[in-house]
C-alpha cells in the first residue's frame, strides 16, 4: 500500500470493501446473503417503507434482485442467525456476536439506569414486563400492552410497556426474537440464546479492538472518525486501536489526497483499477451513512429530508443516492405505489459532476427495482433536473409533479 493515496483510489478501496465492482452472482441464495452481511457487518433498520424498508436495500444494491423472504429467514425469524442490537443505531448483527456487545450493554445501563431516570422511577413496570416474558415466553409489546398503561407522548405515543422494553433491550435484559409483521418480538436472553453465548466473556479492550478491525475491513479506508462511526465507538479509542493495528501489521496509516486527517487502510485491502456498477443506495447504506465522509470522498452533500416539512424539502421525501461506477451522480426519490402497481420516481436530480448519459445507466436499475418490488411501469414525475432525461431514456412521458 503506498504511503500516499489519491482520492480516486480511496473511493475504489471503499467501494470494493463494501462489495461493489464485482460480478453479481448468478443466483442469490442464503450463502450469498450471509457472505454479504458478514462483509458489511451490520444492516441498519429503519421503519420507513414508502419505497422499501432500509435493511433490504444494501443487498439489492450489491447483489441485484433477490427473494426478500430469504433475508427474512436470516433476520426476522425467532432464532435467526442475526438478531437486533444497538450496534450503529438499531441494526441486525450476528447472533454469535452477543458477547462482543457486553461493553455496550453495560454503558447503556450506566447511562440510562442512573438514579432519578425513567428506569429507576418505574421499577414496577420493569418487573412486570420481565415477569410477563418469563411466564409466557417471547412476546411483542402489543401482546402485553394494556390500555390503562398507554401514555401518549408528543410524538410517538409510546406506552410505558414499550418504553420498558426499549430500555431492557439496550441493557441486554431482553433480546429480540425476530419480528411479526415488522413488530419486534422480545424474549429473555435465556429463552433465545445458547448457554455458550450467555456465559462467554469478552473484555472491553478486546471487543473494541475487534470492532475497529471489522469497521476498517468493512469501510476499506477512513479516518479514525470514519472508522469509529461504523460501530459508534469513541474517536480517541478508535485512533489508539488503529495505531495498534498498524503496529501489528494489520493496517497502514496513509495520507489521502484532499483529507485533512490521516487515513487508515487494512493491509490486505484491494485497490481495483476501476469500479463498474450502477445502484441506488439506501439513505442508511454504510457507503453514505456518515455524511461528512460521503461529502469528503464523493463530493456529495447528502441529507435525508424525511423529517423536513414538505415545503422546505429540496430533493424529496426519500431520496436515494445514485451510484454509477465510482461516483454518486444523482439522487432519486422513489415510492412503491402498490395500489397503482407502479414504481414512482417522484423526483430525479443530477449532480454537477455527473457524466453525460448517466440516465442510461440508471434505466436498468429502475426497471430491475420495479420488478423486484412486484411492480410494473416506472412513472417519472417532472421534478428535478434529471427527470426529463431519465423519462426519455425509459421511453416514458414525464408526468406533472404533484
Amino acid at each position: 500500500m503506498p504511503e500516499k493515496i489519491s482520492a480516486a483510489s480511496a473511493r475504489r478501496i471503499a467501494l470494493a470493501a463494501q462489495g461493489f465492482g464485482v460480478p453479481r452472482p448468478a443466483t442469490v441464495g442464503t450463502r450469498q446473503l450471509n457472505l454479504l452481511v458478514q462483509r458489511l457487518g451490520i444492516l441498519q433498520i429503519d421503519s420507513v417503507n414508502v419505497f422499501e424498508r432500509s435493511h433490504y436495500l444494501p443487498v439489492v444494491a450489491r447483489l441485484g434482485p433477490y427473494d426478500k423472504k430469504l433475508l427474512d429467514k436470516l433476520t426476522l425469524a425467532a432464532k435467526a442467525p442475526y438478531l437486533e442490537y444497538w450496534a450503529h443505531v438499531a441494526t441486525f448483527v450476528p447472533r454469535d456476536d452477543w458477547p462482543l456487545w457486553a461493553f455496550r450493554r453495560a454503558a447503556m445501563r450506566q447511562k440510562y439506569g442512573k438514579p432519578g431516570r425513567w428506569v429507576d422511577t418505574h421499577p414496577e413496570m420493569i418487573a412486570f414486563v420481565l415477569a410477563e416474558l418469563a411466564a409466557n415466553g417471547p412476546m411483542a409489546a402489543s401482546q402485553i400492552e394494556h390500555e390503562e398503561n398507554v401514555r401518549r407522548g408528543p410524538w410517538w405515543g409510546l406506552s410505558d410497556i414499550k418504553e420498558a422494553l426499549e430500555y431492557l433491550f439496550v441493557f441486554g435484559e431482553v433480546v429480540t426474537a425476530g419480528r411479526r409483521g415488522f413488530e419486534r418480538v422480545y424474549a429473555l436472553p435465556e429463552q433465545i440464546l445458547s448457554p455458550d453465548l450467555l456465559n462467554a466473556e469478552v473484555s472491553v479492550e478486546d471487543a473494541q479492538r475487534e470492532l475497529v478491525r471489522r469497521a476498517l475491513r468493512s469501510h476499506g479506508i477512513g479516518t479514525p472518525k470514519d472508522i469509529a462511526d461504523y460501530y459508534r465507538l469513541y474517536v480517541a479509542t478508535t485512533a489508539r486501536l488503529l495505531d495498534e493495528l498498524v503496529d501489528a501489521g494489520e493496517a497502514e496509516k496513509v495520507a489521502v489526497e484532499g483529507w485533512k486527517a490521516p487515513g487508515y487502510v487494512a493491509t490486505d485491502a484491494r485497490i481495483p483499477r476501476r469500479i463498474e456498477t450502477a445502484a441506488l443506495l439506501s439513505p442508511f447504506d454504510p457507503v453514505v451513512w456518515e455524511r461528512d465522509r460521503t461529502e469528503r470522498m464523493f463530493d456529495f452533500r447528502y441529507r435525508i429530508e424525511i423529517y423536513t416539512p414538505a415545503p422546505r424539502r429540496i430533493y424529496g421525501y426519500y431520496t436515494l443516492p445514485a451510484l454509477v461506477d465510482e461516483a454518486l451522480v444523482g439522487r432519486i426519490d422513489l415510492k412503491s405505489d402498490r395500489q397503482a402497481g407502479v414504481l414512482r420516481v417522484q423526483s430525479a436530480w443530477r449532480e454537477p459532476h455527473a457524466p453525460r448519459g448517466v440516465e442510461e445507466r440508471l434505466v436498468p436499475v429502475l426497471r430491475e427495482t420495479a420488478a423486484w418490488q412486484g411492480l410494473g411501469d416506472v412513472v417519472v414525475a417532472d421534478r428535478g433536473d434529471l427527470a426529463r432525461d431519465l423519462a426519455a431514456a425509459l421511453g416514458v412521458t414525464p408526468v406533472t409533479a404533484g
